[in-house]
């Protein structure tokens, strides 16, 4: 057998075989031979007919299955000698196949990067640390007396914070425009509920006032007909309504489940509940900014195929849960990102030599259950699915790798506030 390589763009390569005619010739006539007691031709008795007649009938058919697993064994033994790892499956493109003559083919694939990675040591990331203090827990406490305010109606012009209730027409340019029309929507005003400078614009309006307001949609507002064009909304106010909050005390707290501790047994859970949201904010900022540096610093070609197939997957997960089709290439970009770190964390596996400690797998899993009613029935379900335990098992040595590499690299810490930690500064 010989064998050449040529290299293609990126990770494709082209391997040219030739295999010798009489190490194909001698499979063929030893598989006619061994045909010759089975097959049936009329004139001839059962295990009578002649070789030659069997040959010329059967030769070409019985050619074609022995040249497909030659080119299937030759191929495997090739890319064995060449030192190849192939990330595809190849093409094959005959050159000589012809029986008598040597099988020369050409399969073209990709392969697997050799990976060099870089020093993790040469990593740096910023590290958010933050902690709650009284003030954001009497905060999202002032957030859930909120959410459990009364509203009585008043006679007076509304203000901030007040909640209206609204009929409203939208049009451009005198057109009424398909949903910028409702009827009876409650607003709360200030709640940012509605585009920019809207909201403003119903304070100082009483119950049945009609006003006209003039607003602009957003440049990226989501429907492209109205991004940054003039409105017109014509309003009619028929509702204006003060919010009365409830007392902060133990039958506030009893609302929310608490049966014994009353008030102060809320705060502690509110604490515990923010603690535990803001370990896992911060421990998922460290994670998004280690796998932005591994990319950075880590330049690497991908095999083609395998984005293709992973985009694919990401199309069908996203058809799954939103009924959509946007096509595969909307896909790719993300597709390529989880190849290439895919990888990398393969090797960083190997290099660090982290191992999954079975005991924690059961602590990340009663973590998980935390917010569940019953947290042994979501524990239950995830250890009989097979599937979703090599998710999580997944997860979780990605976890220890970004410790590991965080262990390693320059990293700087960031002195930040809950708020700031949960409710980052838009770039956009």
């Amino acid at each position: 057998m010989q064998v050449s390589v040529e290299t293609g763009e990126g990770l494709e390569r082209k391997l040219t075989v030739q295999v010798p005619a009489e190490t194909v010739d001698a499979q063929v006539e030893s598989r006619l031979q061994s045909m010759r007691h089975q097959v049936k031709v009329d004139g001839f008795r059962p295990g009578k007919v002649p070789f030659s007649v069997v040959k010329k009938r059967y030769a070409t058919q019985v050619f074609q299955e022995v040249a497909g697993e030659v080119i299937q064994n030759t191929f495997r033994d090739a890319v064995t000698q060449e030192n190849l790892r192939p990330a595809s499956d190849p093409a094959i493109e005959p050159k000589s196949f012809e029986l008598g003559k040597p099988l020369e083919y050409i399969a073209t694939f990709e392969i697997y990067p050799e990976l060099v990675l870089a020093p993790v040591g040469d990593i740096k990331i910023d590290k958010l640390v933050a902690e709650i203090k009284d003030a954001d827990v009497e905060g999202l406490l002032e957030t859930l007396r909120k959410q459990k305010a009364s509203w009585s109606e008043v006679d007076r012009a509304a203000e901030d914070g007040d909640r209206v209730t609204i009929s409203f027409k939208g049009s451009i340019d005198g057109e009424l425009f398909e949903g910028g029309s409702a009827d009876n929507v409650p607003l709360v005003i200030g709640s940012n509920g509605m585009i920019p400078g809207f909201e403003e614009q119903i304070i100082g309006l009483a119950k049945d006032a009609e006003s006209t307001i003039t607003v602009s949609f957003p440049e990226d507002y989501s429907a492209a007909n109205l991004a940054g064009k003039p409105a017109e909304f014509a309003i009619t106010v028929s509702k204006v309504e003060v919010s009365e909050l409830p007392v902060l005390d133990d039958a506030f707290a009893k609302d929310f489940g608490i049966e014994e501790g009353g008030l102060e047994k809320l705060r502690e859970d509110v604490r515990n509940n923010m603690q535990r949201e803001l370990d896992n904010r911060i421990a998922s900022d460290l994670k998004s900014k280690v796998m932005d540096q591994l990319l950075i610093v880590n330049s690497i070609l991908v095999p083609k195929a395998i984005v293709l197939e992973e985009a694919e997957t990401l199309k069908q997960q996203a058809s799954a849960q939103t009924g959509g089709n946007e096509p595969v290439d909307a896909f790719m970009a993300d597709a390529e990102r989880r190849v290439k770190l895919g990888m990398i964390l393969g090797d960083l596996v190997k290099l660090s030599g982290v191992q999954l400690d079975p005991s924690k797998i059961d602590e990340r899993l009663e973590l998980m259950a935390k917010d569940y009613e019953d947290s042994s029935e979501f524990v239950n379900y995830y250890k009989s699915n097979p599937q979703m335990m090599r998710g999580v098992e997944s997860l979780m040595i990605e976890d220890m790798i970004v410790d590991w590499v965080a262990d390693q690299a320059k990293v700087s810490t960031v002195e930040s506030s809950f708020d700031e930690v949960m409710k980052p500064t838009s770039t956009i």
